[in-house]
């Protein structure tokens, strides 16, 4: 007997409460946009420049030890990971956010004597000074990468489907990622280089959902000729009902998995995936097909023209 989450046939119309949901999407992009001037980010080690430390220890000992031991002197941010076990010891990546007015010489200075005196023995790997304009360049490295994403599913999906199917799905996509970022803006949870490459999955486990629907909207479309837009896509959202459901709950389990055992290191991550897993499954629903639905899209992939059929807004329950 094969395991259902919900009923093989579903009739429910996901397009009836659409104005409410997209009302729900324009505030919370506005929202981030309002709150970003006003509140910022928290920005991590890797944006706002420090020292980047690599050491060996002969001893193994808990992470939170090293994290103690740094917080207690006072220096900026933190971050402390582990690298490897190294070579019958243990290898420990610390990095100290610049405070904007100490010298990151005395920082390391300062960090090597307190290492060495709690963990004699320590060698170190690596030691390096992260500036204010390699901080700067990596932010705007992070937004481009972000932006050509975008612009690259955009290209791809527009060759695949057609160019309504690609501006639902861009929109969508600048939808997640803003909402991303603005839950972290307004909880002031740290914002690092994890959390760039959480972003750059959500958009890539967002456009997988959005493609498996368009794909089965085509496909209808191609079926049913003469069924109206919203009926052919309604159908469409019923039929991949079950599989978004169990994509989105398997992908759930393992993250809340590393969310709830993986320790500060990968918490970032997982709550960022996690919060875009869930808004990627909506927006594949109430944004890129409510896009697409008012813009209309050519029912007959046959032929050149194609005839698009658009549907107003006020054509749909509210």
């Amino acid at each position: 007997m094969r395991l259902r989450l919900v009923p093989e046939e579903t009739n429910l119309d996901f397009f009836r409460p659409m104005r409410f949901w997209l009302a729900v999407s324009i505030i919370g992009v506005i929202g981030t946009l309002i709150l970003l001037p006003v509140r910022g980010l928290n920005f991590g080690v890797d944006f706002l420049g420090g020292s980047l430390i690599l050491a060996e220890f002969p001893e193994t000992h808990e992470i939170g030890d090293y994290r103690t031991l740094l917080n207690g002197l006072d220096l900026g941010a933190v971050a402390v990971t582990e690298a490897s076990g190294g070579h019958g010891g243990q290898v420990v990546l610390m990095r100290i956010g610049s405070n904007g007015e100490a010298d990151q010489s005395q920082v390391v200075a300062t960090v090597r004597g307190a290492l060495d005196a709690a963990y004699p023995g320590v060698q170190y790997l690596q030691v390096d000074s992260v500036g204010g304009k390699v901080s700067g360049e990596l932010v705007q490295t992070g937004v481009i990468a972000v932006a050509l994403a975008v612009v690259a599913i955009m290209f791809y999906i527009w060759l695949r489907f057609e160019w309504q199917f690609a501006v639902g799905a861009a929109i969508s996509l600048i939808h997640d990622a803003i909402v991303t970022v603005g839950i972290f803006s307004l909880l002031q949870f740290e914002f690092n280089l994890q959390i760039v490459a959480a972003i750059l999955t959500i958009i890539g486990y967002s456009i997988n959902d959005t493609v498996v629907v368009f794909d089965r909207v085509r496909e209808n479309l191609r079926k049913y000729k003469t069924k109206p837009l919203k009926d052919v896509m309604n159908l469409a959202l019923n039929e991949t009902l079950s599989r978004t459901v169990l994509t989105s709950g398997t992908t759930l389990i393992a993250l809340v998995a590393l969310l709830l055992l993986g320790g500060p290191v990968t918490w970032g991550f997982a709550f960022a995936v996690i919060f875009g897993v869930l808004s990627g499954t909506y927006s594949s629903i109430w944004v890129a097909s409510a896009i697409v639905l008012r813009l209309g899209v050519k029912r007959d992939w046959s032929k050149p023209g194609g005839g698009a059929a658009g549907t107003k807004f006020a054509n749909v329950d509210a």
